[in-house]
């Protein structure tokens, strides 16, 4: 059953009450996201991190947040003595560090939570916060004096999972990704799914999440994918008839030129494809007969993904 949209638009005073009140049933647990490439400037990091700082004085709220680092990223950066300074004054002083050899953010996201999950209880909220958004801005600091509501809104109304949706307008490269892209091949691969998670968000890939320590258990124990992670788990809400809400985390950016490269938007339609197709294959692949229908849907896929392509590269380029 689809719930509402929550918590974007709460005072902070009521939002703080949330937050409070849901520690009488669960914990949060922060999970920070390092960037995989390695920032020149901190100040969005930096001010992350002070956020981290007082989700640290809340012990009775939150569990001690957790940064988790890409060995790679670690070891491109070791030799740089701003790098190593802010590690050991900033990330460890206001977090638990998670070093781990990574595919991608995905990836990330599984070794940490997993981690997090075996030191969790039942009524526990785990919740992903991406590192390389620029939460230094104005717009960011707003962004992030609002985002606990993102977790605690999964603890106040009892939902399985809470997605944040950045605020983008319709031409913003990754709503066109997601339009022409994602959606399309979900409506091939999964039609009825893709109808329902279109009612609760548009941003399907989003970052910003939060789950509870039920559903996080199941998705732990499937077979996790290292791209567009946050899709699968949707897909496996809506198979499951599990609760979902969203929440607006606002108009915030990952994007330092402000738009995807072309190069960078085909890599995400190929591999939401490669996942999707994987996924149908995983359900589907013990009835007799499934490959003719397999076959017919990627064909399909294939036009759809050529289509994707070719109106990305007009409007991106």
């Amino acid at each position: 059953m689809k719930s509402p949209e929550a918590g974007s638009k709460a005072p902070p005073s009521k939002q703080r009450r949330q937050v409070a009140r849901s520690v009488t049933t669960s914990k949060i647990h922060p999970i920070l996201v390092y960037p995989f490439r390695n920032p020149e400037d901190y100040t969005h990091l930096k001010a992350l991190y002070a956020a981290s700082e007082e989700w640290l004085a809340q012990p009775q709220i939150y569990a001690r947040p957790m940064t988790v680092i890409d060995r790679k990223t670690h070891y491109r950066a070791a030799s740089d003595p701003a790098y190593t300074e802010f590690r050991r004054k900033t990330v460890e002083a206001h977090s638990e560090i998670l070093d781990a050899w990574t595919v991608d953010t995905c990836q990330m996201w599984y070794t940490a939570l997993g981690a997090a999950y075996e030191r969790g209880s039942s009524k526990d909220v785990y919740w992903v916060i991406p590192g390389d958004f620029d939460y230094g801005s104005p717009t960011g600091s707003e962004v992030l004096g609002r985002l606990p509501d993102l977790p605690a809104i999964c603890a106040e109304l009892d939902q399985d999972i809470c997605v944040g949706e950045v605020s983008t307008d319709p031409c913003h490269s990754k709503q066109l990704i997601d339009t022409h892209g994602t959606f399309a091949l979900l409506y091939n691969w999964f039609p009825a799914e893709a109808r329902d998670i279109r009612q609760y968000t548009e941003r399907p890939r989003s970052e910003f999440f939060a789950i509870r320590h039920d559903f996080l258990g199941d998705m732990l124990k499937r077979r996790w994918y290292a791209y567009e992670q946050t899709m699968v788990m949707l897909l496996h809400a809506v198979f499951g008839k599990k609760r979902i809400t969203r929440f607006s985390v606002g108009d915030i950016s990952d994007l330092p030129e402000g738009r995807e490269t072309l190069a960078s938007a085909m890599q995400q339609v190929e591999r939401t494809e490669r996942v999707v197709k994987s996924l149908w294959r995983e359900r589907h692949g013990a009835r007799t007969g499934w490959t003719d229908q397999y076959r017919r849907l990627e064909a399909q896929s294939e036009q759809i993904r050529r289509s994707a392509l070719i109106i990305l590269e007009k409007l991106l380029v």
